[in-house]
């Protein structure tokens, strides 16, 4: 018995060397093949390098009494001093309430939009119909928030809006959209969805070609009414890529662009619309205070981590494939 499991031992160590050698071999041949695909890659790694990686060093300040004169590694360690500041700062929980409920108001408003847009799409038999609509969807994604915000705030001007123009013709007083607490979170959620609801049906309508077409052919020969095909086949066939997308977008709940809340955002609703990023822009950048908002984006990052993985284990939890 002892002599078979040496024997065993001794042809798996003989084996794995010609394992590796085959694999190594393999990627080599592959690596040469597809060396152009692979050098397209090469701008895409360096960006996440240069601008996402390599800045991940200046973390260090958080822990640190950061000047300029000094440098990152010359200034005073502090330890957890400004997150101490940051836990009992009043603003703090103020911006991460607003920051949380924008984007809760995008997620359940906002996600469902595209996957309906491209329900719809799908419907479409003429092509020319078709691509005309998708190409007015897709346009607001690239126009700047700077244009964007623009029209938004023309059309819901008190005095010459035609949105206050049409409620005044309807015997309604005027109602200053931009100045209101209540309102401004509505504007910013529907600017919001015009912006990239179209932009997001590409991978919905992607997935939902790579459905099987046999699939409709039986479900007709059933009876099936077209509104049966699409929760019975349509839905259930793009169901992976709406859980990889919800992943990607809970990564983003501490997250709320500057562009466009600084463009939608005025005095008279910093209550509702100061949010993390305009936070760390006025104080980190136009205070100089770096070492503070350094500390808050480090928090930032951190919670956002951490949704991101529950939202992955929940995903696979129920049977899809989840981002890893």
């Amino acid at each position: 018995m002892t002599g078979n499991v040496s024997q065993a031992g001794a042809e798996a160590a003989a084996f794995h060397p010609r394992a590796a050698e085959r694999t190594g071999s393999v990627f080599k041949r592959r690596l040469s093949r597809d060396k152009y695909l692979y050098l397209m890659l090469v701008p895409v790694i360096g960006y996440y390098v240069v601008f996402k990686y390599a800045p991940m060093v200046g973390e260090v300040i958080a822990f640190k009494d950061y000047r300029f004169v000094d440098g990152i590694w010359g200034s005073k360690w502090v330890g957890l001093k400004h997150f101490r500041m940051l836990f009992e700062s009043s603003d703090f929980w103020k911006i991460l309430r607003n920051t949380l409920l924008l984007n809760v108001y995008n997620l359940v408003f906002g996600f469902p939009v595209p996957i309906v847009l491209s329900l719809m799409l799908n419907e479409v038999r003429k092509e020319w119909y078709k691509r005309t609509v998708q190409n007015l969807l897709y346009v607001p994604h690239f126009i700047s928030w700077v244009i964007l915000g623009g029209i938004f705030i023309s059309l819901l001007s008190p005095s010459t809006g035609v949105v206050n123009w049409i409620l005044r013709s309807m015997g309604i007083d005027p109602i200053y959209f931009m100045a209101s607490t209540t309102w401004w979170p509505v504007v910013y959620t529907l600017s919001s969805i015009w912006r990239e609801a179209g932009w997001g049906t590409i991978l919905y309508l992607a997935a939902m070609a790579n459905i099987d077409p046999q699939l409709y052919e039986a479900a007709k020969m059933d009876g099936a009414s077209r509104l049966r095909q699409i929760w019975h086949i349509t839905l259930p066939g793009i169901r992976g890529t709406m859980a990889i997308l919800l992943i990607l977008r809970m990564g983003q709940m501490m997250d709320v662009g500057l562009e466009q809340t600084l463009v939608l955002q005025n005095s008279a609703v910093l209550e509702v619309g100061d949010v993390i990023s305009t936070f760390v822009y006025r104080v980190g950048l136009q205070n100089a205070n770096y070492s503070y908002t350094t500390a808050l984006g480090l928090f930032q990052s951190a919670i956002g981590f951490i949704l991101v993985l529950s939202v992955n284990r929940i995903i696979k939890s129920l049977g899809e494939k989840g981002l890893w």
